[in-house]
Protein backbone atom coordinates (compact mmCIF):
# COMPACT_ATOMS: atom_id res chain seq x y z
CA UNK A 1 0.00 0.00 0.00
CA UNK A 2 2.91 2.35 0.76
CA UNK A 3 4.32 1.72 -2.74
CA UNK A 4 0.96 2.55 -4.32
CA UNK A 5 0.77 5.73 -2.25
CA UNK A 6 4.20 6.78 -3.53
CA UNK A 7 3.30 5.94 -7.15
CA UNK A 8 0.09 7.94 -7.04
CA UNK A 9 2.13 11.00 -6.04
CA UNK A 10 4.18 10.79 -9.25
CA UNK A 11 3.41 13.26 -12.06
CA UNK A 12 0.57 11.56 -13.94
CA UNK A 13 1.91 12.73 -17.31
CA UNK A 14 5.39 11.26 -16.93
CA UNK A 15 4.67 8.90 -19.85
CA UNK A 16 4.81 11.90 -22.22
CA UNK A 17 8.40 12.59 -21.14
CA UNK A 18 9.39 8.95 -21.47
CA UNK A 19 7.80 8.67 -24.92
CA UNK A 20 9.49 11.89 -26.00
CA UNK A 21 12.93 10.75 -24.85
CA UNK A 22 12.50 7.37 -26.55
CA UNK A 23 11.41 9.18 -29.70
CA UNK A 24 14.49 11.40 -29.68
CA UNK A 25 16.83 8.45 -29.16
CA UNK A 26 15.27 6.03 -31.66
CA UNK A 27 16.90 7.26 -34.89
CA UNK A 28 20.47 7.42 -33.49
CA UNK A 29 20.04 3.94 -32.01
CA UNK A 30 18.67 2.52 -35.26
CA UNK A 31 21.71 3.88 -37.09
CA UNK A 32 24.03 2.61 -34.35
CA UNK A 33 22.78 -0.97 -34.86
CA UNK A 34 22.67 -0.62 -38.66
CA UNK A 35 18.89 -0.91 -38.75
CA UNK A 36 16.62 0.84 -41.26
CA UNK A 37 15.26 4.25 -40.30
CA UNK A 38 12.35 3.91 -42.70
CA UNK A 39 9.01 2.51 -41.51
CA UNK A 40 6.57 0.47 -43.58
CA UNK A 41 4.11 3.34 -43.56
CA UNK A 42 1.60 1.79 -45.97
CA UNK A 43 1.41 -1.50 -44.07
CA UNK A 44 1.42 0.16 -40.66
CA UNK A 45 -1.30 2.64 -41.61
CA UNK A 46 -3.53 -0.02 -43.16
CA UNK A 47 -3.12 -2.40 -40.19
CA UNK A 48 -3.76 0.26 -37.54
CA UNK A 49 -6.10 2.81 -39.13
CA UNK A 50 -8.19 0.45 -41.30
CA UNK A 51 -8.15 -3.15 -40.01
CA UNK A 52 -7.82 -2.39 -36.30
CA UNK A 53 -10.25 0.53 -36.47
CA UNK A 54 -12.95 -1.58 -38.14
CA UNK A 55 -12.59 -4.38 -35.57
CA UNK A 56 -12.40 -1.93 -32.66
CA UNK A 57 -15.64 -0.17 -33.64
CA UNK A 58 -17.37 -3.56 -33.82
CA UNK A 59 -16.13 -4.60 -30.36
CA UNK A 60 -16.89 -1.15 -28.91
CA UNK A 61 -20.46 -1.42 -30.23
CA UNK A 62 -20.80 -4.90 -28.71
CA UNK A 63 -19.52 -3.73 -25.32
CA UNK A 64 -21.78 -0.68 -25.49
CA UNK A 65 -24.81 -2.94 -26.04
CA UNK A 66 -23.70 -5.20 -23.17
CA UNK A 67 -22.85 -2.47 -20.70
CA UNK A 68 -25.64 0.06 -21.01
CA UNK A 69 -29.45 -0.27 -20.81
CA UNK A 70 -31.27 -1.22 -24.00
CA UNK A 71 -33.35 1.96 -23.81
CA UNK A 72 -30.15 4.01 -24.27
CA UNK A 73 -28.41 1.81 -26.83
CA UNK A 74 -30.59 0.04 -29.39
CA UNK A 75 -33.90 1.58 -28.32
CA UNK A 76 -33.63 4.86 -30.29
CA UNK A 77 -32.36 2.98 -33.36
CA UNK A 78 -35.26 0.51 -33.31
CA UNK A 79 -37.76 3.35 -33.07
CA UNK A 80 -36.18 5.05 -36.08
CA UNK A 81 -36.22 1.82 -38.08
CA UNK A 82 -39.93 1.30 -37.36
CA UNK A 83 -40.65 4.75 -38.76
CA UNK A 84 -38.38 4.32 -41.81
CA UNK A 85 -38.50 0.65 -42.81
CA UNK A 86 -36.53 1.32 -45.97
CA UNK A 87 -33.44 1.37 -43.75
CA UNK A 88 -33.80 -2.37 -43.15
CA UNK A 89 -33.73 -3.02 -46.89
CA UNK A 90 -30.65 -0.83 -47.39
CA UNK A 91 -28.76 -2.44 -44.51
CA UNK A 92 -29.65 -5.95 -45.70
CA UNK A 93 -28.54 -5.13 -49.26
CA UNK A 94 -25.27 -3.68 -47.93
CA UNK A 95 -24.65 -6.80 -45.82
CA UNK A 96 -25.41 -9.22 -48.66
CA UNK A 97 -23.15 -7.34 -51.08
CA UNK A 98 -20.23 -7.36 -48.60
CA UNK A 99 -20.80 -11.03 -47.85
CA UNK A 100 -20.69 -11.85 -51.56
CA UNK A 101 -17.62 -9.65 -52.23
CA UNK A 102 -15.60 -10.42 -49.08
CA UNK A 103 -16.65 -12.87 -46.35
CA UNK A 104 -19.68 -13.15 -44.09
CA UNK A 105 -17.70 -12.33 -40.95
CA UNK A 106 -16.18 -9.25 -42.59
CA UNK A 107 -19.64 -8.30 -43.83
CA UNK A 108 -21.04 -8.54 -40.30
CA UNK A 109 -18.23 -6.38 -38.85
CA UNK A 110 -18.50 -3.70 -41.54
CA UNK A 111 -22.30 -3.63 -41.41
CA UNK A 112 -22.32 -3.18 -37.63
CA UNK A 113 -19.63 -0.50 -38.01
CA UNK A 114 -21.68 1.39 -40.59
CA UNK A 115 -24.82 1.25 -38.43
CA UNK A 116 -22.88 2.38 -35.35
CA UNK A 117 -21.19 5.31 -37.09
CA UNK A 118 -24.42 6.49 -38.77
CA UNK A 119 -26.38 6.15 -35.53
CA UNK A 120 -23.74 8.08 -33.61
CA UNK A 121 -23.74 10.86 -36.20
CA UNK A 122 -27.54 11.10 -36.03
CA UNK A 123 -27.52 11.34 -32.25
CA UNK A 124 -24.67 13.81 -32.00
CA UNK A 125 -25.37 15.96 -35.06
CA UNK A 126 -22.47 17.81 -36.81
CA UNK A 127 -21.06 19.66 -33.78
CA UNK A 128 -21.19 16.56 -31.61
CA UNK A 129 -19.54 14.44 -34.28
CA UNK A 130 -16.65 16.91 -34.48
CA UNK A 131 -16.24 16.88 -30.69
CA UNK A 132 -16.32 13.09 -30.67
CA UNK A 133 -13.68 12.85 -33.41
CA UNK A 134 -11.46 15.45 -31.71
CA UNK A 135 -11.67 13.43 -28.48
CA UNK A 136 -10.62 10.15 -30.12
CA UNK A 137 -8.03 11.22 -32.72
CA UNK A 138 -5.23 12.59 -30.45
CA UNK A 139 -5.13 9.49 -28.17
CA UNK A 140 -5.29 7.23 -31.25
CA UNK A 141 -2.36 9.11 -32.82
CA UNK A 142 -0.42 8.90 -29.55
CA UNK A 143 -0.97 5.13 -29.37
CA UNK A 144 0.11 4.76 -33.01
CA UNK A 145 3.29 6.74 -32.29
CA UNK A 146 3.97 4.60 -29.21
CA UNK A 147 3.53 1.34 -31.10
CA UNK A 148 5.99 2.56 -33.74
CA UNK A 149 8.54 3.15 -30.98
CA UNK A 150 7.89 -0.29 -29.47
CA UNK A 151 8.44 -1.93 -32.87
CA UNK A 152 11.67 -0.01 -33.41
CA UNK A 153 13.04 -0.74 -29.93
CA UNK A 154 12.15 -4.42 -30.35
CA UNK A 155 14.53 -4.49 -33.31
CA UNK A 156 17.19 -2.48 -31.46
CA UNK A 157 17.18 -4.78 -28.43
CA UNK A 158 17.33 -7.97 -30.50
CA UNK A 159 20.27 -6.60 -32.48
CA UNK A 160 22.31 -6.57 -29.27
CA UNK A 161 20.76 -9.32 -27.14
CA UNK A 162 20.20 -12.99 -27.98
CA UNK A 163 16.43 -13.35 -28.28
CA UNK A 164 16.14 -16.61 -26.28
CA UNK A 165 18.77 -16.01 -23.61
CA UNK A 166 16.40 -16.68 -20.69
CA UNK A 167 13.93 -19.19 -22.11
CA UNK A 168 15.45 -22.07 -20.17
CA UNK A 169 15.22 -20.11 -16.91
CA UNK A 170 11.57 -19.18 -17.47
CA UNK A 171 10.68 -22.74 -18.44
CA UNK A 172 12.32 -23.97 -15.21
CA UNK A 173 10.30 -21.44 -13.19
CA UNK A 174 7.12 -22.71 -14.85
CA UNK A 175 7.97 -26.32 -13.99
CA UNK A 176 8.54 -25.30 -10.38
CA UNK A 177 5.19 -23.46 -10.26
CA UNK A 178 3.35 -26.32 -11.99
CA UNK A 179 5.07 -29.12 -10.04
CA UNK A 180 7.07 -30.49 -12.96
CA UNK A 181 4.63 -29.71 -15.78
CA UNK A 182 5.50 -27.24 -18.55
CA UNK A 183 3.44 -25.11 -20.94
CA UNK A 184 4.49 -27.23 -23.99
CA UNK A 185 3.25 -30.36 -22.20
CA UNK A 186 -0.09 -28.70 -21.45
CA UNK A 187 -0.38 -27.47 -25.03
CA UNK A 188 0.36 -30.83 -26.63
CA UNK A 189 -1.99 -32.63 -24.25
CA UNK A 190 -4.72 -30.22 -25.37
CA UNK A 191 -3.88 -30.87 -29.02
CA UNK A 192 -4.64 -34.54 -28.46
CA UNK A 193 -7.74 -33.90 -26.35
CA UNK A 194 -9.58 -31.18 -28.32
CA UNK A 195 -10.59 -30.71 -31.97
CA UNK A 196 -8.97 -28.16 -34.27
CA UNK A 197 -12.08 -25.97 -34.04
CA UNK A 198 -11.33 -25.42 -30.35
CA UNK A 199 -7.92 -23.98 -31.21
CA UNK A 200 -9.44 -21.82 -33.94
CA UNK A 201 -11.73 -20.38 -31.25
CA UNK A 202 -8.69 -19.78 -29.04
CA UNK A 203 -7.03 -17.89 -31.89
CA UNK A 204 -10.16 -15.75 -32.24
CA UNK A 205 -9.82 -14.88 -28.55
CA UNK A 206 -6.05 -14.36 -28.70
CA UNK A 207 -5.89 -12.09 -31.74
CA UNK A 208 -9.06 -10.29 -30.70
CA UNK A 209 -7.13 -8.64 -27.88
CA UNK A 210 -6.03 -5.77 -30.13
CA UNK A 211 -9.65 -4.93 -31.01
CA UNK A 212 -10.58 -5.02 -27.30
CA UNK A 213 -7.90 -2.41 -26.56
CA UNK A 214 -9.07 -0.30 -29.49
CA UNK A 215 -12.66 -0.58 -28.31
CA UNK A 216 -11.68 0.49 -24.80
CA UNK A 217 -9.94 3.53 -26.25
CA UNK A 218 -13.03 4.47 -28.30
CA UNK A 219 -15.41 4.09 -25.34
CA UNK A 220 -13.10 5.89 -22.92
CA UNK A 221 -12.76 8.87 -25.26
CA UNK A 222 -16.46 8.88 -26.15
CA UNK A 223 -17.73 8.88 -22.56
CA UNK A 224 -14.90 10.57 -20.63
CA UNK A 225 -13.21 12.78 -23.20
CA UNK A 226 -9.78 13.25 -24.73
CA UNK A 227 -7.81 13.64 -21.51
CA UNK A 228 -9.07 10.36 -20.11
CA UNK A 229 -8.31 8.71 -23.45
CA UNK A 230 -4.75 10.03 -23.31
CA UNK A 231 -4.50 8.68 -19.78
CA UNK A 232 -5.58 5.24 -21.03
CA UNK A 233 -2.95 5.32 -23.77
CA UNK A 234 -0.41 6.54 -21.21
CA UNK A 235 -1.06 3.45 -19.09
CA UNK A 236 -0.65 1.15 -22.11
CA UNK A 237 2.60 2.84 -23.21
CA UNK A 238 3.95 2.85 -19.65
CA UNK A 239 3.43 -0.91 -19.61
CA UNK A 240 5.19 -1.25 -22.97
CA UNK A 241 8.17 0.79 -21.72
CA UNK A 242 8.49 -1.49 -18.69
CA UNK A 243 8.16 -4.54 -20.96
CA UNK A 244 10.96 -3.26 -23.21
CA UNK A 245 13.22 -2.70 -20.20
CA UNK A 246 12.54 -6.20 -18.85
CA UNK A 247 13.00 -7.72 -22.31
CA UNK A 248 16.37 -6.03 -22.58
CA UNK A 249 17.42 -7.61 -19.27
CA UNK A 250 15.75 -11.04 -19.66
CA UNK A 251 15.06 -11.70 -23.37
CA UNK A 252 12.99 -14.78 -24.19
CA UNK A 253 11.06 -16.02 -27.21
CA UNK A 254 8.38 -18.20 -25.62
CA UNK A 255 7.76 -21.86 -24.78
CA UNK A 256 7.25 -22.84 -28.44
CA UNK A 257 10.92 -22.01 -29.08
CA UNK A 258 12.23 -24.61 -26.60
CA UNK A 259 9.73 -27.32 -27.50
CA UNK A 260 11.50 -29.72 -29.94
CA UNK A 261 8.27 -31.18 -31.31
CA UNK A 262 6.22 -28.01 -31.46
CA UNK A 263 6.14 -27.43 -35.21
CA UNK A 264 5.81 -31.12 -36.02
CA UNK A 265 2.75 -31.52 -33.76
CA UNK A 266 1.14 -28.06 -33.80
CA UNK A 267 -1.48 -27.78 -36.61
CA UNK A 268 0.00 -25.89 -39.56
CA UNK A 269 -3.49 -24.73 -40.61
CA UNK A 270 -3.62 -22.40 -37.60
CA UNK A 271 -2.50 -18.78 -37.96
CA UNK A 272 -0.34 -19.20 -34.87
CA UNK A 273 1.85 -21.80 -36.59
CA UNK A 274 3.05 -19.32 -39.24
CA UNK A 275 3.16 -16.45 -36.72
CA UNK A 276 5.46 -18.33 -34.34
CA UNK A 277 7.71 -19.53 -37.18
CA UNK A 278 7.89 -15.96 -38.46
CA UNK A 279 8.71 -14.64 -34.99
CA UNK A 280 11.66 -17.02 -34.61
CA UNK A 281 12.90 -16.22 -38.13
CA UNK A 282 12.61 -12.47 -37.54
CA UNK A 283 14.39 -12.64 -34.18
CA UNK A 284 17.21 -14.75 -35.68
CA UNK A 285 17.60 -12.31 -38.56
CA UNK A 286 18.01 -9.40 -36.13
CA UNK A 287 20.48 -11.33 -33.95
CA UNK A 288 22.51 -12.26 -37.06
CA UNK A 289 22.41 -8.60 -38.20
CA UNK A 290 20.73 -9.40 -41.49
CA UNK A 291 19.74 -6.19 -43.19
CA UNK A 292 16.06 -5.30 -42.85
CA UNK A 293 14.28 -3.23 -45.48
CA UNK A 294 11.79 -1.40 -43.25
CA UNK A 295 10.43 -1.45 -39.71
CA UNK A 296 6.95 -2.95 -39.31
CA UNK A 297 4.71 -4.04 -36.43
CA UNK A 298 7.01 -6.95 -35.50
CA UNK A 299 6.82 -7.91 -31.81
CA UNK A 300 9.06 -10.33 -29.94
CA UNK A 301 8.61 -9.76 -26.20
CA UNK A 302 7.64 -12.87 -24.25
CA UNK A 303 8.36 -11.68 -20.70
CA UNK A 304 6.19 -9.97 -19.55
CA UNK A 305 3.03 -10.99 -21.41
CA UNK A 306 1.61 -7.77 -22.85
CA UNK A 307 -1.30 -9.76 -24.22
CA UNK A 308 -2.82 -9.87 -20.73
CA UNK A 309 -1.55 -6.44 -19.63
CA UNK A 310 -3.56 -4.42 -22.14
CA UNK A 311 -7.04 -5.95 -21.61
CA UNK A 312 -6.52 -5.62 -17.83
CA UNK A 313 -5.86 -1.91 -18.33
CA UNK A 314 -8.94 -1.74 -20.57
CA UNK A 315 -11.02 -3.39 -17.85
CA UNK A 316 -9.83 -0.81 -15.31
CA UNK A 317 -10.81 2.15 -17.49
CA UNK A 318 -14.23 0.65 -18.31
CA UNK A 319 -15.01 -0.57 -14.79
CA UNK A 320 -17.85 1.95 -14.29
CA UNK A 321 -20.14 -0.30 -16.37
CA UNK A 322 -20.47 -3.48 -14.34
CA UNK A 323 -21.80 -5.74 -17.09
CA UNK A 324 -19.10 -4.50 -19.44
CA UNK A 325 -16.45 -5.15 -16.80
CA UNK A 326 -17.76 -8.68 -16.18
CA UNK A 327 -17.71 -9.36 -19.93
CA UNK A 328 -14.10 -8.20 -20.10
CA UNK A 329 -13.21 -10.26 -17.03
CA UNK A 330 -14.68 -13.38 -18.68
CA UNK A 331 -12.75 -12.54 -21.85
CA UNK A 332 -9.51 -12.20 -19.88
CA UNK A 333 -10.00 -15.65 -18.34
CA UNK A 334 -10.46 -17.17 -21.81
CA UNK A 335 -7.48 -15.14 -23.03
CA UNK A 336 -5.19 -16.72 -20.43
CA UNK A 337 -6.34 -20.16 -21.60
CA UNK A 338 -5.58 -19.15 -25.20
CA UNK A 339 -2.15 -17.78 -24.28
CA UNK A 340 -1.15 -21.05 -22.63
CA UNK A 341 -2.76 -23.58 -24.97
CA UNK A 342 -1.44 -21.80 -28.08
CA UNK A 343 2.00 -21.99 -26.41
CA UNK A 344 2.70 -18.28 -26.76
CA UNK A 345 3.85 -17.50 -23.21
CA UNK A 346 5.15 -19.05 -20.02
CA UNK A 347 3.01 -18.90 -16.87
CA UNK A 348 5.57 -16.52 -15.33
CA UNK A 349 5.06 -14.22 -18.34
CA UNK A 350 1.36 -13.98 -17.50
CA UNK A 351 2.01 -13.41 -13.78
CA UNK A 352 4.52 -10.68 -14.62
CA UNK A 353 1.96 -9.19 -16.99
CA UNK A 354 -0.58 -8.86 -14.18
CA UNK A 355 2.03 -7.05 -12.06
CA UNK A 356 2.99 -4.75 -14.96
CA UNK A 357 -0.69 -3.90 -15.56
CA UNK A 358 -1.13 -2.94 -11.90
CA UNK A 359 2.01 -0.80 -11.98
CA UNK A 360 1.03 0.93 -15.24
CA UNK A 361 -2.46 1.71 -13.92
CA UNK A 362 -0.94 3.09 -10.73
CA UNK A 363 1.53 5.22 -12.68
CA UNK A 364 -1.03 6.65 -15.11
CA UNK A 365 -4.12 6.75 -12.88
CA UNK A 366 -2.64 6.46 -9.39
CA UNK A 367 -4.85 8.94 -7.62
CA UNK A 368 -8.01 7.18 -8.79
CA UNK A 369 -6.56 3.77 -7.93
CA UNK A 370 -5.61 4.99 -4.47
CA UNK A 371 -9.10 6.43 -3.96
CA UNK A 372 -10.70 3.11 -4.98
CA UNK A 373 -8.42 1.12 -2.67
CA UNK A 374 -9.13 3.44 0.25
CA UNK A 375 -12.90 3.30 -0.32
CA UNK A 376 -12.77 -0.50 -0.61
CA UNK A 377 -10.73 -0.76 2.59
CA UNK A 378 -13.08 1.60 4.39
CA UNK A 379 -16.06 -0.46 3.23
CA UNK A 380 -14.50 -3.66 4.56
CA UNK A 381 -13.78 -2.01 7.91
CA UNK A 382 -17.38 -0.83 8.31
CA UNK A 383 -18.64 -4.36 7.61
Amino acid sequence: MNILWRIQEWPKNIHYWVSGLLGLAVLPLLKRFDLPTEFDWAGLAFTYWVLLTAKSIFVATSLYLIGLPLSETAGPLLKRVRRERVRIVLVLAYFLFLGWALSWLTALVLTVDAIAVLELSERLRPNGVFRSASAILPPALYLFFGLLLVSAYNDIILSGRFFAADDVAFNSMDQWLLHGVSVPQICHWALRAFPISFFQFLEFIYYGMFAVVGAALILTCQFYGRQRGLQFVGAVLTAYCLALALFCIWPSQGPYYLCPGHFSEFPSVLTTYAAQKGSIAGAQALWNHQRLSRISFAYYIAFPCMHIVQPLIAMWFLRAWKRMMFALAAYNVMLVVAIVLLEWHYIVDVLAGVAIAAFAIAAADGRELWRCLRSTGHGMETQ
